[in-house]
């Protein structure tokens, strides 16, 4: 099985040596480090999209699109001189070691708990800074999806103090936003109304920290629940000659109750 993962891996590395190579492929040449960074977060929705699906053959190849796009960056960084894969799996291979002392130094058995704050504390000597030095927001990726930002950044904020007692102060704050954001709409000030959108946005993902359900993933399952609805509207319409633009608002909404009793049903 060595051997051949070994292979496997020189072999993708060649084929990708060979597309960047003088007589490669002209699109993979003009690729830049931006692109590739882009292609590997598409990839990596993707991935998701396949764990949700609970496909194997699915997850496998979206795992092969994922390896291609790091390799192909490890090879760029190679082409210009800054480091390489094998310093790549190298850096990584003594990251997990130093970060897992209780595997690798000490062998002790720690719960799940005691394992996160330590790997915090290793995080945190790693950026020489101490505890209480370290920032809800430090090393946040600029380019981090902002619901997801969100979630870590709260939840940061919450383990150094600031937090609400319970989940009936947070839903309380939401009713505060929503008054707030019905305000401004009524005034039609553009700035006002996306603040407190922002704002209601932020304390429902308070709300969901409390509940213990992650932002991300209760918005993909509504999109899912979305996507499959208004299909369901548009086949129905499509039976009878019409598209939604073409049917009243009534009738599509006839339609939308439909699929949510088809989903309930099983």
């Amino acid at each position: 099985m060595k051997d051949q993962t070994e292979h496997s891996v020189h072999r993708i590395t060649g084929i990708i040596d060979r597309l960047r190579g003088p007589n490669g492929c002209p699109w993979d040449r003009r690729q830049k480090r931006e692109d590739v960074g882009r292609y590997l977060l598409e990839e990596v929705y993707e991935v998701i999209d396949a764990i949700e699906q609970a496909s194997p053959n699915g997850l496998k190849e979206e795992l092969g699109d994922v390896l291609f796009q790091i390799l192909f960056l490890a090879k760029m960084a190679e082409e210009a001189g800054d480091f390489t894969l094998s310093d790549i799996v190298a850096g990584i291979s003594e990251k997990m070691i130093l970060r897992h002392p209780h595997v690798f130094e000490n062998a002790q058995t720690l719960d799940v708990e005691e394992v996160r704050a330590n790997w915090q504390r290793i995080k945190n000597r790693e950026r020489g800074k101490g505890e209480n030095e370290v920032s809800p927001i430090d090393a946040l990726p600029r380019s981090m999806p902002p619901l997801m930002a969100a979630h870590k950044i709260t939840g940061r904020a919450a383990k150094k103090g600031f937090d609400w007692k319970d989940t009936a102060g947070v839903v309380e704050k939401i009713g505060e936003e929503l008054a707030e954001l019905r305000e401004a709409v009524s005034e039609g000030k553009k700035d006002r109304i996306e603040g407190e959108i922002g704002d209601m946005f932020l304390s429902l993902v308070n709300l969901c920290r409390f509940v213990q359900t992650n932002p991300e993933d209760a918005l993909r399952s509504s999109l899912r629940k979305f996507t499959a609805r208004f299909s369901f509207i548009e086949e129905s319409l499509k039976k009878k000659g019409l598209s939604p633009l073409e049917a009243t608002m009534e009738e599509m909404d006839c339609l939308w109750n439909m699929a949510k009793e088809i989903e309930r049903d099983g």
